[in-house]
């Protein structure tokens, strides 16, 4: 056990500490950013300790309510109940703020500190008849104080997105990926109330994966402001002997030679590819090239995939056509080739960063103006 909890609690630990590394980086050019990856840290942090003591932890016997437990417990669900909300609103934590939410779990630790201090003892509980034996002895109803305000952190886990999300832009994903962290959440309640090493270590990689999660939306949203490929003009197509020639002398070459030819394929072909229909299948049978070569000559110029290849442009046939006043409503942008609306939101917000209803908006104002 002291091993599986070492292996653990030492990978955890790792997966954090990068988490904290890569948002620390954003963190300097986005102030969103500091506050998770200040909390990724301590939880790092916290992982390393339980590392170092996994032999002490597993040769402890499981005791009811635990007061260190009901420490980590605390301090865990409030730290989780404020750094995903850094993300949309920057400005929700302010010190001031976060000091007086805080002000009771800070009351509670000291508290049970000095109560130790002076001569307290905790009492050792294992089984609920000692829980219902101890039900009013003061060491017991601090730690009952200390359930229901993780109780109370948990709930603003939950609650505290949706609240915000009426007044300030909460993205979809962190409402689930907070009711998901709430419900792990109360599964280390659980585990406080009656430890189990089976049940820390399975609260300890579900806690891990969700904060994974959201880091990796968190680099989503960054990618997507990274530079796109330039979809750029081709006057003249390469032809078959130069790119036959390109191939035997130089592989990138090659590359960009067939990469040329497809771009002018598609820059003549525009009744093609905006019919909903055309597909990979349909771009290798235009340009005379199989999947492979198709694929590899698109990705040595950066594009991800066919697909992503087809919409690029796509979307910038829909950017012209609302420019020039042809696409005014959502229904209008099937005639760019998406085959739903559903795809062609979720295309245009890809590649161009915004909503596609409000680039819509947008040049239906400036028209009315």
């Amino acid at each position: 056990m002291a091993d599986t909890l070492l292996l653990v609690f030492a990978c955890c630990a790792t997966a954090h500490w990068i988490a904290a590394a890569v948002l620390s980086l954003y963190a300097r050019y986005q102030s969103q950013y500091l506050c998770i990856a200040w909390v990724d840290g301590l939880f790092a942090a916290g992982l390393t300790l339980c590392a170092l003591f996994s032999e002490y932890i597993s040769a402890g016997q499981p005791a009811l309510i635990h007061p260190v437990m009901m420490v980590f417990l605390v301090v865990t669900c409030f730290l989780q109940s404020i750094y995903p909300l850094s993300i949309p609103m920057p400005g929700f934590l302010q010190m001031g703020r976060m000091i007086k939410y805080a002000l009771p779990a800070i009351i509670l630790i000291t508290l049970y500190g000095l109560v130790l201090l002076f001569g307290g003892k905790w009492i050792d509980l294992y089984s609920f008849q000692d829980v219902i034996s101890n039900l009013f002895t003061f060491d017991l109803l601090l730690r009952f104080a200390f359930l229901v305000l993780a109780v109370y952190y948990v709930l603003n886990i939950l609650l505290l997105p949706r609240l915000f999300a009426k007044k300030a832009n909460v993205p979809r994903y962190m409402i689930g990926y907070c009711f998901a962290l709430s419900v792990v959440c109360l599964y280390y309640i659980y585990i406080t109330v009656s430890f189990s090493h089976t049940g820390l270590i399975v609260y300890v990689i579900l806690f891990t994966l969700i904060n994974m999660y959201l880091t990796f939306r968190t680099l989503e949203t960054m990618a997507i402001n990274l530079p796109k490929p330039v979809l750029e003009t081709v006057v003249e197509e390469p032809s078959a002997e130069e790119v036959a020639k390109a191939e035997q002398e130089d592989f990138n070459e090659a590359n960009l030679q067939r990469f040329q030819r497809i771009q002018y394929w598609m820059q003549n072909h525009v009744e093609a590819w905006t019919e909903s229909t055309f597909n990979r299948s349909g771009l290798c049978e235009g340009v005379g090239y199989n999947r492979h070569l198709v694929l590899q000559s698109l990705r040595s110029q950066g594009f991800n995939n066919v697909h992503d290849y087809i919409n690029s442009y796509r979307v910038e046939h829909l950017k012209r056509q609302i420019k020039r006043g042809r696409a005014t409503t959502i229904n209008d942008c099937l005639d760019s080739g998406f085959g739903t609306t559903k795809t062609a939101r979720s295309c245009f917000a890809r590649h161009e960063g915004i909503v596609l209803d409000d680039y819509l908006a947008q040049y239906s104002r400036t028209e009315s103006e």
